[in-house]
């Protein structure tokens, strides 16, 4: 056993002691996130007046389209199927593996993608503190649907859901955030054509799936999208110059991928 630990070790990109710093890492900034996250869980009155707010602000603009898009496409089983089974594993199931996948075959570029997700975590708990807001699906009476509820074996009010689902953390969507960040760097760091022509996608199709399951508003989208735009800034701006050798894009790395 001692041999075949010595042995992964050697496989890992940067050993053993890296690992742990990693995971240690996420445990701690979950466990930060999730704490913070859950001080909205007191303001109910407040979140569904923001998310009147939203829905007001989205009416005042011509673009409240949400509840005719899920009535259009609310007859169609399958398709409320596959967008409420990219929905539930858009956030653990693929951002988890690709992690996974950038720390041990894209490790020159995991650090600059971690930056910019714990980055991201940051700036949502601000709005999730700041603006806390009922999701589309708490307000069946504009015609909302919740379809995850609905057409799947996932219940959004049971008390395990409610264990990792803040019901109130709406804006920004990090959904979208997170797919923003997975897809630009699967873009930009894949070689093969269909994985990038996938990855290049995937923000606008899991936008449409929080959309189409009544799990946000299109401008949870938007915002979503803006904080991943701003953290990635922020770890190319302020974030790599603090430890260029680990935390930048790397280039070296960039440069063997063109020759390769």
């Amino acid at each position: 056993m001692p041999a075949l630990i010595v042995r992964i070790g050697n496989w890992l990109p940067r050993g053993w002691p890296d690992l742990f710093r990693q995971l240690l890492l996420y445990v701690l900034a979950d466990t930060v996130y999730e704490l913070a996250r859950g001080l909205a869980d007191g303001r109910a009155n407040v979140a569904f007046a923001n998310g009147e707010r939203v829905i007001d602000t989205e009416r005042t603009l011509g673009l409240f389209f949400e509840p005719g898009l899920q009535s259009a496409l609310h007859s169609f089983d399958w398709l409320i199927d596959f967008a409420n089974t990219i929905y539930l594993n858009s956030q653990f199931t693929v951002a988890l593996s690709f992690l996974i996948w950038m720390y041990l075959f894209r490790n020159d570029y995991y650090y600059f993608f971690r930056n910019m997700l714990f980055v991201s975590m940051g700036i949502a708990l601000i709005g999730y503190i700041g603006f806390p807001t009922a999701p589309p699906r708490m307000y069946p009476e504009y015609g909302f649907i919740d379809t995850v509820n609905a057409q799947s074996s996932v219940n959004h009010d049971s008390a395990l859901a409610k264990l990792f689902i803040n019901p109130f953390a709406a804006v920004p969507s990090m959904h979208c955030a997170v797919a923003l960040m997975i897809g630009g760097t699967g873009f930009m760091v894949c070689k093969n054509w269909f994985a990038r022509a996938f990855w290049a996608g995937w923000p606008l199709l899991v936008a449409w799936v929080t959309v189409v399951t009544a799990n946000h508003y299109w401008l949870d989208a938007v915002l979503g999208w803006t904080v991943a735009l701003c953290s990635f800034l922020i770890a190319s701006r302020v974030l790599a110059e603090i430890k260029p050798e680990t935390w930048a894009w790397s280039r070296e790395a960039e440069r063997q991928r063109a020759e390769a």
